[in-house]
């Protein structure tokens, strides 16, 4: 049995009654002050508007719950929202199949009922389908990098083969080229003794250090040094200029060096002055100077050629390796451009294939969508 609060106060009153005047009523009754009892609290006070308006505690305990209630109401407010809005576009993109469905078969139906049953073959038309822009880009990709791929390995193998058949020959040309700078080399080195040894004959000979006022370095050069005629020539009028006397019936100046020499000349007959004789022992003397220093210089020439040859042919050789290693360079950096293009290209292809079959795939749900 329930009972609520408001009867069991309203019982405890008349009990309280009851045992107070059964207690009291022959004793006297003491005149005592009364506590006043501020606050009483019972059910019916409870739900009065004054202990709702006038206490701070419950104030603030119904702001409380006012702000949590109206908090709550607005994330359901905002959930709701949210929820109405899919709803929503759920049901538009619905209502946009069913719509574009009943379109497909109201068109479907009409072109099916224009249509005429006797169909020749040859009245059907010939549908050239021009494909997009991404299937001729995957397929040119695809393409490129088949062609490119097959490419590169042939690239690197007939590029290497090549480059060392080339670099033989270039070899055999260095070579080659290092023998003829070689043979120039020694020749220019003949020349050079040829000239220095025909100078040192022609001083220590004749005792001259100039024909005609000019030093000897300077008239024997690698045009003139063999030309024994007009050497000659040049000694004799040095000869004649310096020993030969101004006036006639005067001999010889035999005191001066070259006077002598030539005067005591082994073609020379005795101390008579043969002008003829004298000129054409100069001319073999000279021959004699000439021929020896052609022969001492042959060695010259050889140790000269051998010893160029070297050189040239170990720079020739460095020139044409340094050459090869830049080839070389070069056909590696080649197939490596030609891998990263295939390897782009193949990207490409895998993205523009992976689009296309999506697409594919949408289209393969719209039409059983459609079915459905």
């Amino acid at each position: 049995m329930k009972f609520s609060y408001f009867n069991i106060l309203l019982f405890s009153i008349p009990l309280n009654i009851l045992i107070n005047d059964q207690r009291n009523h022959k004793s006297t009754t003491h005149h005592t002050l009364k506590i006043p009892i501020t606050r009483l609290l019972c059910e019916c006070e409870l739900y009065s508007p004054d202990n709702y308006d006038n206490d701070a505690e419950m104030k603030r305990v119904m702001q409380q719950f006012e702000d949590r209630t109206s908090q709550r109401f607005h994330e359901y407010d905002e959930r709701m929202q949210s929820k109405r809005m899919q709803c929503k576009d759920r049901c538009d993109k619905e209502i946009q199949k069913i719509i574009l469905k009943d379109k497909i078969e109201k068109e479907l139906s009409q072109h099916l009922s224009t249509l005429e049953t006797n169909i020749d073959t040859n009245d059907i038309p010939t549908c050239v389908c021009e494909k997009s822009l991404a299937d001729k880009v995957e397929k040119g990709c695809l393409r490129c990098g088949y062609g490119l791929g097959t490419v590169a390995p042939t690239v690197g193998l007939i590029g290497a083969v090549a480059v060392n058949e080339l670099k033989k020959a270039a070899m055999a040309i260095a070579i080659k080229d290092a023998i003829a700078e070689g043979l120039v080399a020694g020749e220019t080195a003949r020349i050079q003794a040829s000239i220095k040894a025909v100078i040192l004959g022609i001083k220590s000979k004749f005792r001259i250090d100039t024909l005609g006022g000019e030093v000897l370095e300077s008239i024997i050069t690698a045009q003139k040094y063999d030309d024994v005629s007009l050497i000659s020539e040049s000694i004799y009028m040095q000869y004649q200029s310096t020993c030969l006397p101004q006036y006639v019936g005067h001999g010889a100046d035999l005191s001066k060096p070259i006077c002598h020499t030539v005067y005591t000349l082994d073609f020379v007959q005795g101390k008579v002055h043969v002008p003829g004789s004298l000129q054409g022992s100069i001319k073999k003397a000279l021959e004699k100077i000439v021929a020896e220093a052609k022969s001492n210089a042959v060695s010259e020439t050889a140790n000269v050629t051998t010893r160029q040859t070297a050189v040239f042919e170990s720079r020739n050789i460095a020139a044409v390796d340094a050459t090869y290693a830049s080839y070389q360079t070069a056909i590696v950096a080649s197939v490596v451009a030609i891998l990263v293009i295939v390897l782009v290209m193949l990207i490409i292809y895998l993205i523009l294939r992976y689009r296309r079959k999506k697409k594919m795939k949408k289209k393969l749900q719209y039409i059983k969508l459609l079915k459905e």
